[in-house]
């Protein structure tokens, strides 16, 4: 396997929290089956040493009575919880068990595995697929790029943005459920760090940081945890999730006839989805 990049690692991928859990990503049949092979990969990969995933414990909560996913029902350690257990202003919430992954340590690890398989890397922009040189078989994993290269006029980016602190000592993440709201509350302790989130901007794929988006996301974290008031800022994380109305994992066929298979446009997924669309793109090599 032979990998073409324009960032390695990417930026939109450094940016993610990130925990595993759908998130607002069609079509639904496929995204549980994604999801389910992702979150049984992961839980594998909190035992191996350096991977930067772990099983973490916490609470998602709403400021509306509404019932959890049925995702979030099938989770270990999966209960509702009592009211006093809630942060002020929230009105219901469930705890469960879940995959949390340091992206930094994450990524370094996929390439680690990469190489040590016997694959290569290569950072370079394309311009076209022919691009690529010959070979056979083509699998289109670019993201917001396959805009260009595939006129794809259904891909459009969505602006979220972290803010990374010293971890005063949080060991449990906490979530909120905002809906389709651009301002998300999420705290995901990472050892040493935090990543504080975040935001949702639709249609915007400006990657520079917004003091103010900043300044909002620490104003809602320390709401809920007030041990963030002081918490150190480290860095700040934007990326642009590669969206589309449906996730596209397909096959397709060059001008050559060369098999180009694509997958991308995961949105705010792309980690949940990962590994279980690797799969199916698998799957669909193996036809050949």
């Amino acid at each position: 396997m032979h990998v073409i990049a324009d960032e390695l690692p990417g930026v939109t991928s450094l940016a993610a929290g990130a925990m595993w859990g759908p998130y607002l990503v069609e079509p639904k049949d496929k995204v549980a089956q994604w999801s389910q092979h992702s979150l049984e990969v992961f839980r594998d990969l909190a035992d191996a040493p350096g991977a930067g995933v772990r099983l973490t414990s916490g609470i998602e909560a709403s400021r509306d009575a509404e019932s959890p996913p049925d995702w979030a029902r099938a989770l270990p350690g999966f209960r509702p919880v009592e009211p006093t257990e809630l942060p002020a202003g929230f009105t219901c919430g469930y705890r469960f068990t879940v995959p949390l992954i340091d992206m930094p340590v994450y990524l370094d690890y996929l390439q680690r595995r990469l190489r040590e398989a016997g694959g290569t890397t290569e950072q370079r922009r394309l311009s076209s697929f022919a691009d690529a040189g010959q070979t056979s078989v083509v699998v289109n994993c670019t993201g917001l790029g396959a805009s260009a290269l595939t006129s794809d006029a259904e891909l459009r980016p969505i602006r979220g943005q972290h803010v990374i602190v010293g971890n005063p000592g949080l060991t449990e993440f906490f979530s909120e459920d905002t809906g389709l709201s651009p301002d998300l509350l999420c705290i995901y302790p990472h050892g040493e760090t935090v990543v504080l989130g975040g935001t949702a901007i639709e249609g915007i794929g400006d990657l520079e940081a917004d003091e103010n988006a900043a300044a909002g996301i620490l104003t809602r974290c320390a709401e809920v945890e007030p041990r963030l008031i002081s918490a150190e800022i480290l860095e700040h994380r934007v990326g642009a999730r590669p969206t589309r109305d449906t996730v596209r994992v397909e096959v397709d066929r060059l001008p050559d006839g060369t098999p180009l298979v694509h997958n991308y446009g995961h949105g705010g997924a792309g980690v949940t989805l990962s590994w279980g669309c690797a799969a199916e793109v698998k799957g669909l090599i193996g036809e050949f």
